[in-house]
């Protein structure tokens, strides 16, 4: 379906107001996008694994979710969400339901990338008919901003911190978006919260209607961990796009789609300098380290783009 802006926005709200998100983050614009991209008609069972999203959108005994919704642990949200598929699948076989129901699971970068990679990657390799939807605001935010596997190198958090002998996390970050496209399902996708709502809509809208499992995965800043002012949330969305720390692209049955492709690709240090994370690689003599991630950008965008050829 083509994206048109007023009908979408006349779509009903999935996601209710008054939750306790934090001004400025990307989580709740990636679940209320997401969201939107249901049919007004479909059903949801929704599933969080512990974590900022969770917390602050499920309070007992209050509620920030219209549809049917279930809390898990930080490590089983992938699991628990295919278990209700397929019970849901089972109940259908028997006549006991007949509505059509979508099934979605949500996650932070912690609790997708490290602690429930297992349970995501089994979901997705027993092939169940959902969505794992990972808001990437890139370490453990609700627990203390602890470094994750998604966390970029260099940036400063709690456990990785920026001092006089070590300048923050030493190891790049993983690509976990590779790594689904590895579970040879039928769709995977990498877009962001905001800076380009159609390139999400569009593809959440894919990966729901998809027959079999799909994955998302959507850059969410976070203005605490990422030390942003909280109106600044699109625009270093659209700096990780300009710039390429952060591709728009997507993988259909293993062939790959990039969706955005820069006219004037912005050096990375546009992106990195806008948040408070980062500024220990703006004092002298640090340059050296941000020449690194320029490569290290460079690289993998090549590699993006010879894949969408060579497999095209």
């Amino acid at each position: 379906m083509a994206y048109k802006l007023k009908e979408v926005a006349k779509k009903p709200e999935r996601l209710t107001g008054g939750h306790r998100m934090c001004a400025g983050c990307g989580a709740p614009v990636v679940v209320r996008q997401t969201l939107r991209a249901l049919k007004p008609e479909d059903h949801a069972v929704i599933g969080a694994a512990t974590g900022c999203l969770e917390v602050s959108t499920f309070i007992y005994p209050y509620t920030a979710w219209r549809d049917s919704f279930i809390h898990n642990a930080f490590e089983n949200s992938g699991a628990t969400v295919a278990g209700a598929e397929a019970a849901y699948k089972a109940m259908k076989r028997r006549g006991k339901i007949k509505d059509d129901t979508k099934f979605i699971a949500f996650g932070g970068d912690g609790g997708t990338y490290d602690i429930g990679l297992q349970s995501l990657s089994g979901a997705m390799e027993r092939g169940h008919d959902m969505v794992y939807v990972c808001y990437d605001n890139g370490a453990y935010m609700n627990t203390g901003i602890q470094r994750s596997s998604a966390t970029p190198k260099y940036a400063d958090t709690t456990t990785s911190p920026a001092g006089r002998k070590e300048h923050g996390k030493q190891q790049w970050r993983k690509d976990l978006t590779e790594i689904m496209v590895n579970h040879h399902i039928p769709y995977v996708a990498q877009t962001a919260a905001i800076g380009n709502m159609k390139d999400l809509y569009e593809k959440a809208e894919k990966a729901i209607y998809t027959q079999g499992p799909a994955f998302l995965n959507v850059l969410a800043p976070c203005p605490r961990g990422w030390q942003y002012d909280t109106p600044d949330l699109m625009e270093i969305n659209k700096l990780a796009i300009e710039t390429c720390f952060w591709p728009l692209y997507e993988v259909i049955d293993g062939k790959y789609i990039i969706n955005y492709k820069p006219k004037n690709k912005l050096p990375v240090e546009e992106f990195l300098k806008v948040q408070g994370r980062f500024k220990h690689l703006f004092r002298p003599g640090n340059e050296q380290m941000i020449e690194e991630i320029q490569r290290e950008v460079d690289k993998r965008w090549a590699e993006l783009i010879t894949l969408a050829e060579e497999l095209n």
